[in-house]
């Protein structure tokens, strides 16, 4: 039996410092269930935004809805008196009836209607949503190729100022990429081979293409991977896929393409150019139809060779010119805008399936995608459908990908994405204002070039067309075009998921002064941990411990010697978790079944937003997430963690590791450089030492190994797996080479809490109140 000690542990509110609010720290904490989907976001990447401002943008659209949200309605269309007529998204809003979360467009007859071309209207605020951002300091595509779908059929074309110029419909299916540097891997009639290449280049970094072609009047597939960003890069590459596909290239050799052609002609009819494009192929050339556009005027073009270099097109103008020598060969300009048509056959390996492959040419060109009226549904991005229209183009040599679409509907996917629809009507209006007011603060800005915003967290999570929600759409229309302003600038409203308790100052995340963010109380944030289980933390008789969740165990009505409760497990198959909460992909300490036993060293709240915990790290894990994050160097083994300087919320500013100070960028880095703590809010514990306090408050930090414990059960020696007892009665485990992390909150805890609105919400204050809280000295208005 493992002996029990009455040793008082260093109180948490000393580890705290004097900033530090001990009757937050001691309310209970948040316990977040297992499998409850995570809400909210921490607004903006630490790391990224000490380094960058943030921005977005976004146009075309979803549709407001009108009416009782259940029933079907009436939609009567008047002609516009006496002004020209606009069509834009915001008037075709009012054609669409919202159910259950769903789009259905109605059916519009208006007499002497003609449908103009698309226009934005000028009160039309759009926001340009990066989507695919790598991070960094300006926007870098992580796909090469990406592939939609819709129920109706799209368009592309170019924006003209305001206004789309179509230039042909691509039918509710396709994919897209960039006429950029890529490696072509290989070219072979027998579809197995090119299918073979997928799969061993999939897992990889050199993502596969397969396009189809014809030569010689037989069809063949090209394998590609790519893009690359410069040839250089495509060089190597090429030599690496080289070696990933040894077995299947047959003496065939992978060579950098590029973004030069040659014109074999240009016409203004499909059948026109189809026919020169069937003898340039059946000539034995690669060749391609490209579409450019001038003057309202489509024309077909037909392209051979896609080479990286001069010398590359010089070869293949010499091979054309034999076997075309009647065409007249052009070399086409980097600069023209067009649309190379190839046909996409790698969504299946089983057997070819093609569909259009648009790849955007010309160091200028932009093209866009009109959307759905019922949303786009990109495969790479989970499948999720998006409102409004996608401009693609070729940025720093790779796809860029941009969702450009209006504010509010922008809004009603973001506010989904960041918290529950199911929260009080209030919270989710205050969540409405502040998103709105973050992209507004953001427009203009140059964070990611030809991007406002992205859709990822590094901004504001923005997951398309599931994230809406009526009660959603309801808070944002309610406060339709309201913004946090203060000192006459709309405020960049930042928020994170749960502040635990008091709200960060700015001097404690990313070393910003002034008094735009101050720390505030936020008592709401404990509605994380609303109507979740409690856990036992338990010994067991081999003398591991673990956390058992409530409902599968009932107290014995025993106790040890020293005083501390006995358990019993009520359900079979039991699992004793590593950490209060279910996580299914880190096996369980432990399994137990009815009628085991084991000692309670104490009952926590379930880990969540609102406090948690994590761990123990050993030394070498935590070495290993101090790399590369912190300028001082590191011992080879990490004997003592101290947290040395916290902040005016009681944040960590400062730690020492075996006592020399551990230098960050900023403080908000601690988390990641810690092995990705939620907060900087935290306390850290080394598992295998106990702290003494003695007369007049002094302090002595002792190895559990080597000492002599005296206990209710007589005299022993201690170990490394000493139990420890405080003055609370609650116990812990002494592990060696460990490193315990108890905390609360979830993000930087800068500006508004998530949570903390919630339980504001609860408690009956409103949307305004809960802004001004948090943003101290805000006016909210109409901007």
């Amino acid at each position: 039996m493992m002996k029990f000690a009455m040793l008082r542990e260093q109180d948490r509110e000393k580890a705290a410092g004097d900033n530090f609010n001990h009757d937050n720290w001691q309310e209970n904490t948040v316990v977040r269930a297992a499998n409850h989907h995570t809400i909210g976001s921490d607004h903006g990447s630490s790391l990224q935004r000490i380094q960058l401002k943030s921005s977005i943008i976004m146009e075309h659209g979803t549709y407001k809805q009108t009416g009782n949200e259940q029933n079907n309605r009436t939609i009567t269309c008047m002609e516009p008196e006496n002004k020209k007529y606009r069509t834009s998204l915001v008037e075709l809003r009012k054609l669409v009836v919202r159910t259950a979360g769903t789009l259905a467009l109605a059916a519009v007859l208006m007499a002497g209607y003609a449908m103009p071309s698309y226009a934005a209207g000028p009160s039309d605020e759009e926001i340009r949503v990066g989507i695919f951002f790598n991070g960094g300091s300006t926007y870098t595509s992580i796909v090469p190729v990406v592939n939609v779908k819709s129920a109706s059929d799209l368009e592309l074309g170019e924006m003209s100022g305001r206004t789309f110029d179509s230039w042909l419909s691509i039918g509710k299916q396709a994919s897209f990429g960039i006429d950029g540097y890529r490696v072509k891997v290989l070219e072979t009639a027998d579809f197995a081979t090119a299918a073979a290449g997928i799969k061993l280049l999939q897992p990889t970094s050199d993502k596969p293409i397969v396009l189809t072609s014809s030569k010689n009047g037989s069809t063949i597939y090209q394998l590609y991977t790519g893009m690359y960003a410069t040839e250089a890069n495509a060089t190597t590459a090429a030599s690496r896929v080289s070696s990933t596909v040894r077995s299947l290239l047959s003496g065939q050799t992978p060579s950098v393409k590029g973004s030069m052609h040659l014109s074999a002609g240009s016409y203004t009819s499909e059948s026109q150019a189809q026919s020169a494009l069937t003898d340039a192929q059946n000539a034995g050339l690669d060749a391609f139809m490209a579409l450019t556009h001038s003057g309202g005027q489509l024309t077909y073009n037909v392209w051979v060779g896609e080479e990286a270099n001069s010398a590359g097109l010089a070869a293949v103008k010499a091979a054309a010119a034999a076997a075309l020598p009647e065409v007249t060969l052009t070399t086409v300009s980097s600069t023209e805008s067009a649309l190379i048509i190839r046909q996409n056959a790698t969504s299946s390996i089983t057997s070819p399936a093609p569909i259009d492959h648009y790849m955007v040419s010309g160091s200028k060109a932009v093209m866009r995608l009109k959307g759905s009226d019922a949303g786009t549904q990109v495969t790479e991005r989970s499948a999720r459908s998006y409102r409004g229209d996608f401009e693609i183009s070729n940025y720093n040599g790779q796809l860029a990908w941009i969702n450009v679409l209006p504010m509010e509907d922008y809004l009603y996917s973001v506010v989904g994405g960041e918290v529950s629809a199911s929260w009080p009507a209030e919270a989710l209006k205050a969540q409405a204002v502040a998103a709105r007011s973050y992209a507004r603060s953001q427009e203009g800005t140059s964070r990611f070039k030809i991007a406002d915003v992205v859709d990822g967290t590094l901004s504001q999570a923005y997951n398309g067309v599931s994230a809406e929600d009526k009660r959603i759409i309801k808070a944002v229309d309610d406060t339709a075009g309201e913004v946090v302003m203060k000192n006459n600038k709309v405020l960049e409203t930042i928020f994170s998921a749960n502040a635990g308790g008091v709200s960060a100052d700015n001097s404690e995340v990313w070393k910003g002064s002034g008094d735009a963010y101050v720390s505030v109380v936020s008592d709401g944030d404990a509605a994380a941990q609303a109507n979740l289980k409690k856990w036992y933390h338990v010994l067991l008789d081999n003398g591991e411990s673990g956390y058992i969740r409530e409902d599968n165990a009932k107290l014995a009505g025993k106790q040890t010697e020293a005083g501390l409760d006995y358990m019993t497990v009520t359900t079979k198959n039991t699992n004793v978790r590593e950490l209060p909460v279910v996580q299914n992909s880190v096996k369980a300490v432990a399994q137990l079944n009815p009628g085991n036993q084991a000692v309670v060293l104490e009952i926590v709240p379930e880990s969540n937003s609102y406090e948690w915990i994590r761990g123990p790290y050993t030394s070498s894990q935590l070495l290993s997430a101090l790399k590369g994050k912190t300028t001082s160097s590191l011992p080879s083994t990490i004997t003592s963690i101290q947290v040395t300087e916290r902040g005016p919320s009681g944040r960590v500013t400062e730690i020492k590791v075996n006592g020399s100070i551990v230098n960050v960028k900023y403080p908000d880095m601690f988390r990641s450089a810690l092995n990705g703590l939620p907060s900087t809010l935290f306390d850290v514990v080394q598992t295998e030492k106990y702290t003494i306090i003695g007369a007049g408050s002094s302090q002595d930090e002792l190895p559990a190994a080597g000492v002599v414990i005296l206990g209710a059960s007589g005299q022993g020696k201690g170990t490394s797996s000493t139990v420890i007892m405080n003055g609370e009665g609650n116990a812990r485990v002494t592990e060696p080479g460990g490193f315990l992390f108890t905390g609360r909150g979830n993000g930087h805890g800068l500006g508004m809490s998530q949570w903390g609105a919630k339980g504001m919400a609860d408690k009956g204050s409103t949307y305004k109140e809960i802004l001004q809280h948090y943003f101290k000295g805000a006016v909210i208005t109409k901007g």
